[in-house]
């Protein structure tokens, strides 16, 4: 069966602009308007001339400019208003006139204040009007899903004998119900005798979280035009994003049979940052289709399913809708099979006691950061990699230390040996580094002189973690020792232990070179 063609209307310059705080200059809406054109929407509706000399100056410029798209401007149903989006639109190479008034009993009642009479004669006369300038005239009975159904029937009916090419039922308010809408289309559709002279066209805002469903659920129903916004920006809540829209047609061809789009989907996530960065709304993480975590998978079980086969738990491909390839987030909910995806994929090759090894010391740092970075799987990895469990004479298990102003510091520390026994001791020093040093002197028996301290930022991010070096000396040999951690103090004793591990290991095996690796 053949599918018809759904039309998409981004009004992401008209509506989308009204959203507060995202108002654009000329400059920044043609940016946006050739965006949407690379993207092939099939109508944009540029602004609405009449509000400001900016606006019909934007509305002419895009006019002028884009090609291959339909071009459109808003008015009320007054003759001021058309006449500003003709002459707005009169280099355009298709455009297209949208005409709009309140329909609905509260609107008729206070804002137009216009009986029903009066308001269909309005009507009919601004889409009388608007032909005299253009062949392509659309109509919106503002508020049409809160207007009564043979009303509603009646002003669409005449609009059409009028001469509208579109009728939109907009659903002002996002008041609508998905089942609700789909029947409102189907009324119009069998109470309407000429609907089938003018295409039927939706726009839906998301008070209730629902444009996009209710959206689809009139293209189900016979709608053969959407208008959306990029991300969903507009009035209060949003319009219906155009990405979900168009990538839920793609993605379930099979439920939506009868339509296709011709959107050039791979444009979708370079319009999104586009419009995100202009307007300044920035795109929730968790947004569909162009969230930042849209691709991205953290839990252990999915990451394990998606590396076997990526269909078990992602439905789209994200190079389709312009985006990089999916991530597997390294976070506190990643199993092993993520991480030793992670592990080859920088180059390494672990035994699976070293992998076993370093999935415990990653479960312990994903607990204190918020986000793992590259430099921190290096580090766990060189750890277990590079340092042999029989180097091993102690392993530090707690440090307690406390330090206040005008007060001697204080540290309390223990250790455990090879043997499995526990060693603690307390010392005071001149910091808190040097009182854990000289515990852990007292349980070791050795007396080192500290040469050398420094500490450097490991990975990014205010939770990084922190590489401490130190070069001791005992007797007169001098050792480096690494640690590494997000706390300081903690990732100084893990070079200092580091370091005592390599001289007890000279001291048994005479003078080789230990591996400068951070500790345990």
């Amino acid at each position: 069966m053949q599918r018809e063609k759904l039309i998409i209307f981004d009004t992401t310059l008209r509506d989308g602009e009204q959203c507060p705080g995202a108002s654009l200059n000329i400059k920044e809406k043609l940016e946006i308007a050739r965006q949407l054109a690379l993207l092939k929407v099939d109508v944009i509706e540029a602004g609405f001339p009449v509000a400001s000399p900016g606006d019909f100056e934007s509305v002419k410029q895009i006019a002028e400019e884009i090609r291959g798209v339909t071009i459109a401007g808003l008015s009320r149903a007054l003759e001021k208003d058309i006449e500003a989006t003709a002459k707005a639109l009169e280099k355009a190479e298709s455009p297209r006139i949208h005409v709009f008034l309140s329909t609905s009993k509260v609107h008729r009642d206070h804002m137009v204040e216009k009986a029903k009479d009066e308001i269909v004669e309005m009507g009919v006369k601004a889409i009388q009007f608007a032909r005299k300038y253009c062949d392509d005239v659309e109509f919106s009975p503002m508020d049409a899903t809160r207007t009564e159904k043979d009303f509603l029937a009646e002003v669409t009916r005449e609009v059409i004998s009028a001469g509208a090419t579109t009728v939109n039922i907009p659903d002002t308010v996002g008041y609508t119900i998905p089942e609700e809408f789909a029947q409102l289309i189907t009324y119009l559709k069998q109470h309407v005798d000429n609907i089938d002279k003018a295409v039927i066209s939706v726009h839906c805002h998301n008070d209730l979280g629902l444009a996009v469903s209710n959206s689809l659920a009139a293209v189900q129903a016979g709608a053969r035009q959407v208008e959306c916004t990029i991300n969903g920006i507009g009035e209060r809540a949003g319009n219906a994003a155009m990405e979900e829209i168009v990538m839920a047609i793609r993605t379930r061809r099979d439920f939506f049979s009868t339509v296709e789009t011709n959107i050039e989907t791979r444009q979708i996530q370079p319009c999104s940052k586009l419009v995100s960065s202009l307007t300044g709304f920035f795109v929730q993480r968790n947004k569909a289709i162009v969230g930042k975590n849209a691709f991205a998978h953290e839990s252990g079980i999915h990451q394990h399913g998606f590396l076997k086969r990526k269909d078990t738990f992602e439905i789209m491909d994200p190079a389709d809708v312009g985006g990089e390839e999916s991530e597997l987030v390294m976070g506190k909910h990643s199993g092993r099979n993520a991480l030793l995806n992670k592990v080859q994929e920088l180059g390494y090759s672990l035994s699976q006691e070293e992998l076993n090894r370093v999935f415990e010391d990653f479960k312990i740092l994903a607990d204190e950061k918020k986000e793992i970075f590259e430099d921190d799987f290096h580090t766990l990895i060189q750890k277990q990699k590079f340092c042999e469990e029989q180097q091993v004479t102690y392993k530090l298990k707690t440090i307690e230390s406390g330090f206040e102003t005008g007060k001697e510091p204080h540290a309390s520390v223990t250790l455990v040996s090879r043997d499995g026994k526990e060693h603690q001791s307390s010392a005071n020093g001149d910091g808190p580094v040097d009182a854990i040093y000289n515990a852990i002197d007292k349980i070791t028996g050795l007396t080192c002189k500290l040469l050398d301290y420094q500490v450097m930022a490991k990975t990014k991010g205010q939770d990084a973690q922190g590489e401490v070096t130190v070069r001791v000396q005992h007797e007169k040999r001098e050792i480096l020792g690494k640690g590494a951690g997000v706390n300081t103090i903690e990732a100084s004793g893990f070079a200092y232990i580091n370091a005592i591990n390599k001289l007890l290991l000279k001291s048994k095996s005479g003078p080789v070179e230990g591996s400068d690796v951070p500790g345990p």
